[in-house]
């Protein structure tokens, strides 16, 4: 095999230098990023032999855990019972305790059904932190807007969400209407941004007659920050009787409606705008998707 001029030097050198990294504390990702290498064979030929820095090694607070299964399945203990007990994966605490001898079955059908239920909500707590995170992780994502970033924004928001104008029924006029107070409060941002004065701006609740609907207008008009006068009369749902609504209870505030007068001009620009923004997405190269 034959090798082009000056590769065996060039790999010991790198070696060198991915070993002073290694001995410097640096794990196989910074010695990657730092050399520019990004092939994981080459890498780990150039740290052989060198051993991890003690702190990419795994916490000590997963050993405490696998001690602690392991006594207590020499103990007796079931699978489920470790599992409630630690709060850990079920394949954590077989990989932990296989080799150990199983225990003689002694719990009652209402004792199994209890440490099921008690490990079925450990799990719930796990999978909605899981949630959590990532809803948290994402929103730090997003950072700050640009004024055109909003415009784009508001426009896709209306076009989704708003009320929009039919050849057979001609309305090019603003509605907007959501539950979310968050959309609601994005829409705003955006009348903002294209500088329509709040004077030109009618709100109206529309809620069913079941719920709260004092306690309703309030929290809209604190959420808007308009006078009474802005708000026309609350629409009220009747009830059918016949359907099961889940919408309710106190966080259940109904609809906002918002309308801009004389929005006619406005209307034509979101709807111009937002077939702009089809054109531009059918034209733009995305090689990556996220």
């Amino acid at each position: 095999m034959t090798h082009a001029p000056g590769t065996y030097a060039d790999f010991d050198d790198l070696r060198a230098r991915a070993i002073a990294l290694r001995r410097a504390g640096h794990s196989l990702r910074q010695i990657r990023d730092e050399l520019k290498i990004f092939n994981n064979d080459i890498l780990n030929q150039l740290v052989k032999g060198e051993p991890p820095p003690e702190w990419t090694k795994r916490p000590r607070a997963k050993d405490d855990l696998r001690a602690k299964a392991r006594e207590l399945r020499l103990r007796g203990w079931t699978y489920d019972q470790i599992e409630a007990e630690l709060g850990c994966s079920r394949s954590s605490v077989s990989l932990w305790v296989r080799d150990l001898p199983e225990p003689e079955r002694r719990r009652s059908p209402e004792e199994a059904a209890a440490i099921a239920h008690k490990g079925w909500e450990a799990r719930l707590r796990l999978r909605d932190e899981e949630r959590r995170r990532t809803k948290e992780e994402a929103k730090l994502a997003i950072g700050s807007m640009s004024t055109r970033e909003l415009f784009l924004v508001g426009v896709g928001l209306y076009w989704a969400e708003g009320g929009k104008d039919k050849p057979y029924d001609r309305r090019e006029n603003i509605s907007f209407v959501n539950s979310d107070p968050g959309m609601i409060e994005v829409f705003l941002a955006w009348l903002d941004l294209l500088e329509v004065q709040r004077d030109r701006l009618r709100f109206t609740v529309m809620i069913h007659e079941t719920a709260d609907v004092g306690a309703a207008e309030r929290y809209w008009a604190d959420l808007v920050g308009a006078a009474p006068g802005s708000f026309n009369k609350t629409t009220i749902k009747k009830h059918n009787p016949k359907t099961v609504r889940k919408n309710t209870g106190e966080n259940y505030r109904g609809c906002l409606v918002i309308k801009v007068l004389k929005g006619a001009d406005l209307y034509r620009r979101i709807e111009g705008s937002w077939y702009g923004i089809v054109e531009a997405a059918r034209e733009t190269d995305r090689p990556i998707r996220t």
